[in-house]
Formats: C-alpha cells, structure tokens, sequence
C-alpha cells in the first residue's frame, strides 16, 4: 500500500492537484508558455500540444478566478429574458446555451418579468460581475442599455431594437414578412372580414404585426373594419377578455389573427365555450408556432418564430461577429405552418 508521501506515477503527491508549474515541467516549457496556451495567447502549434498533452496527463484545470482577475472579466456571458415559462424564450435560452457550449462560456440567466427597474438592475449586476457581454430580450427603459453600452459592455438586443446606442447588435424575427404570408392565405380563402385580436392600446404606436396586418390588407384592396381591431395585452386575462369581447358580440369576423400563443390561445377557448366550430364558423390562425398548437382540434394555424435559432446567433454575434455591429440588424425568416383551424368563409 502507497504511503502518505508516495508519489503516483505523474512524479507529485497523489492528494495535490496540479499546477501550472507542473505543467511546465511536464512539457519542458517555461511557466509564461503555459499561461500563454491557456489564455489564447501566441504560441507554435507543436508547443500547445505538447502543453495540453501534459495538461492532459496531470489532470489540469486552469483557475477560473485567477483567469477572471487577470483579465478583468468572468468569461461567461449574461442572459435577460422576460420569463424563462415563455415558449420562445425557452427556445432562445436552449440556443443560447447551445451556441455558448461551442465555445466554452458559461451562461448567467435572469428574467426581468416585465419590470424594467429589475431589467435594469439585473444589468447592472452583470456588469458588476465582469461578463463578456449580455443578450437581452429588452423590455425596460433603452436608456438603462445606453449605460451599459457607455460603460463598455457588448449588448446583443433580440427580437427589439434598442434606439440610441449604434453599437448595440440585434438579432430580430421577420414578422412582418411571417403575417403578411398569414394575411395573403386568409385572403386567398375568401376572407374578407379579418379580426386581428393583439393590437396596440388606443394612444400607443402601433406595433409591427399590426402594422403588417393593415398594410396587407391595403395592398390586397380589403377594407380594415376598426371593430375588429381589438387590443390586448400578452397576458391570459387580457387576452382572454378580448376575445371573448370579440367573439361574444358576434362583430361578423370570418376569421381571426391572434397577434401571439397567448392570445391564440384565448381565442380557442372563447371559441369552444361559444360553440363555435372552428373553422366552420370562424377559422382562427396565429404568430407563434408553440406545441399545443399541433395538440389543438383542428390543429391551429401559425406562424413559427425561429428561436432557437435567434438564440444560438445572438451567442455567435456576442463571441465571434462583433465587427457587425454597424452592419444592421441580422433578421430571420419566419415559417407559415398551415394546418386545419383555417378554412373557406361560411356562406351567408
């Protein structure tokens, strides 16, 4: 049995976790050679291997603190979503994450649960701790960013555009493109009578689905009836009193376009409790293609919002493509998945 001062077969005490300088003396190279392997620095590539070959053998991990002390910052990333239930932030967190792994960051995640003083001072904390830079799906004040951005933090803003900073980069979803698709098939199944539940409050700038909703409508030569231009916050309650306000007085809508799932999802409910058949009596379709969708009988209409996707390159443009940043915003697609809840208008 090996006694307490035995050494294994590394040449060092077995209870000791290695050091840089054993690498080193591993390799045959100088302490600095090693930091400089580890840090990205400058070295000839039969060096590096020779390093984490001994890396390798002794078992080695760099410190992480030691690291973030002499580089000033942590090396992970921070992450801001408004609500880690939401089925596209979970979608962009999963490629966030995904991407992150790839290159060996690690993720701080917070929600801001739509206040903006939170979302503003989970930034400040991330700041505090040193991360590489932050995605934020933002919901807060822009000016909050402003002095995150002044401070010499990198902010990738997805699925909003943050006015002011030029530096800030965004990753946004097509939705203009994604409802117009959504408007034309209507259109071209015979509807003329459109209701579009998720519109911005009296008063508010109106928002870039809505704006899609009546500008298709405009160029397709169809009339936009205001009384089935309802709004509605993205909240259950909200959403499920507009449309049951919509659907109850029967304004005459033939189909219905909810603005989000959690709008979408009211409208079906209301549906059902109606007795309306979907979609003999009312086709109903949808911005946000999320999996009770498929569930639903008849399966609903959507328009998929990419994610996942959104996620992993809002991570690629943090770590790798920053020289973007004046570029424009990186803008992707949108998918209209046709299902059953849409069919032909009813006969009078």
């Amino acid at each position: 049995m090996a006694g307490v001062g035995d050494r294994g077969g590394s040449g060092r005490p077995a209870a000791r976790p290695a050091t840089i300088k054993d690498v080193a003396a591993a390799a045959g190279v100088g302490i600095a050679t090693v930091s400089r392997v580890f840090s990205g620095g400058s070295v000839s590539a039969a060096t590096r291997e020779r390093v984490l070959a001994a890396a390798g053998d002794l078992d080695y991990r760099p410190s992480a603190v030691g690291r973030s002390l002499k580089l000033q910052r942590t090396g992970g990333i921070g992450l801001i979503v408004p609500d880690v239930t939401d089925p596209f932030c979970a979608d962009l967190i999963a490629g966030v994450l995904e991407c992150a792994r790839t290159f060996g960051e690690h993720v701080l995640l917070d929600a801001a649960h739509g206040d903006a003083g939170r979302e503003a001072a989970i930034a400040d904390r991330m700041m505090e701790q040193r991360v590489d830079g932050i995605i934020v799906v933002p919901e807060g004040d822009p000016a909050a960013w402003h002095s995150v951005v002044g401070a010499g933090g990198w902010v990738v803003s997805v699925d909003r555009v943050l006015p002011g900073p030029p530096d800030v980069l965004t990753v946004l979803i097509d939705d203009r493109a994604g409802v117009r698709a959504l408007v034309e098939y209507l259109v071209g199944l015979g509807h003329r009578r459109i209701a579009f539940l998720g519109a911005a409050s009296p008063g508010a700038p109106t928002g870039v689905r809505e704006a899609a909703f009546r500008d298709t409508l405009a160029q397709l030569g169809v009339a936009v009836d205001e009384d089935l231009v309802v709004a509605a916050r993205p909240e259950r309650d909200s959403a499920y009193a507009a449309a049951a306000g919509l659907l109850q007085r029967r304004a005459g809508a033939s189909a219905v376009l909810a603005a989000g799932h959690l709008i979408g999802e009211a409208a079906v409910l209301v549906a059902r409790e109606l007795d309306l058949r979907v979609p003999a009596d009312v086709s109903i379709a949808m911005v946000g293609d999320v999996s009770w969708a498929e569930l639903c009988d008849p399966p609903l209409t959507a328009v998929a919002r990419p994610g996942h996707d959104a996620g992993y390159r809002a991570c690629e443009l943090l770590l790798r493509d920053r020289t973007r940043a004046r570029g424009g915003p990186v803008l992707l697609p949108t998918e209209l998945v046709i299902r059953g809840s849409c069919g032909p208008p009813r006969r009078a």
